[in-house]
């Protein structure tokens, strides 16, 4: 355990954002998952909404830093050709 007052407080916001960006991390996984279980389905419009639920996520996951941007495209263009394959 630090001593330092700066150091015992790095520990506690440290542990706030862990547990946020936990939280934001597991909310997306679920988002991607609902679209992957639409897509599995065979349910074009539940997917299509599923879809910008999802790339929404994504999106809001590389600007809060919890996903590299290279990542997230590759995330998005993976669910764009489920989709289409729908049709």
């Amino acid at each position: 355990m630090p001593n330092i007052k700066s150091a015992k407080k790095r520990v506690l916001v440290n542990a706030t954002k862990a547990a946020q960006n936990k939280a934001a991390k597991s909310a997306l996984k679920t988002d991607i998952k609902k679209f992957e279980a639409a897509v599995t389905e065979g349910n074009r419009s539940e997917a299509e909404g599923a879809y910008k639920v999802a790339v929404k996520a994504v999106d809001k996951a590389v600007g809060h830093g919890l996903l590299h941007r290279n990542n997230a495209a590759r995330k998005k263009s993976a669910m764009t050709v489920k989709l289409n394959k729908l049709a």
